[in-house]
């Protein structure tokens, strides 16, 4: 029966080089499909050149191509940044996290600032990681004190402070818990990221 297969190797067909064109084609679509930073666009766009190669008569201008985009508000570093610290703070990341996954993406030291979770929103997002995890108040058993070590090790990977990390896991039960939090929502002066 193997011997009647024909096999069919399909060869590699290797893409044309862009020009200055696809090149824009390119970085449209790749803003139209995702969320991104000036910085992370500029990335992209060099990493297609370096795949494809380059046909144009001049060398290609990729900064000016992503100084075009953020111009007309098509690429937007605030906008991108306060996105992705409240995602990460919904999730249960805290704001060391935040700060690296910006800084990752590229935004600027002012900005990344900016995003950063208030005192609120960081402890927010350790209860949440507490509740979603069964740390602390929300274990259903009693925790040893070696898996609580690993509690408190996977809420310090997860960015959260040492201060929020204890006082969630030593908290009482869940209202002792979300008291905490409350007390830091009377000082917040309204943060979007709850």
């Amino acid at each position: 029966m193997e011997g009647n297969r024909q096999e069919c190797k399909r060869e590699k067909r290797t893409k044309k080089p862009l020009d200055s064109t696809q090149l824009n084609d390119l970085a449209l679509a790749y803003v139209a499909r995702f969320a991104t930073s000036a910085a992370k666009l500029e990335r992209y766009l060099h990493r297609k050149l370096r795949e494809r190669g380059w046909d144009g008569e001049d060398e290609p201008d990729v900064e000016s191509l992503v100084n075009r985009y953020v111009e007309r508000g098509y690429v937007d570093d605030e906008v991108y940044a306060r996105a992705k610290a409240g995602d990460l703070l919904r999730r249960g990341y805290g704001g060391r996290r935040v700060k690296q996954a910006l800084g990752q993406a590229g935004i600027s030291g002012q900005v990344a600032e900016e995003a950063a979770p208030s005192e609120h929103a960081a402890r927010m997002a350790a209860l949440h990681m507490a509740r979603k995890r069964g740390f602390g108040p929300f274990a259903v058993a009693e925790v040893p004190p070696e898996k609580r070590e690993k509690h408190i090790a996977a809420m310090l990977r997860a960015g959260h402070k040492f201060d929020h990390v204890r006082t969630v896991l030593d908290s009482e039960d869940e209202v002792a818990a979300e008291q905490w939090v409350d007390e830091a929502a009377e000082d917040a002066s309204g943060d979007g990221y709850v």
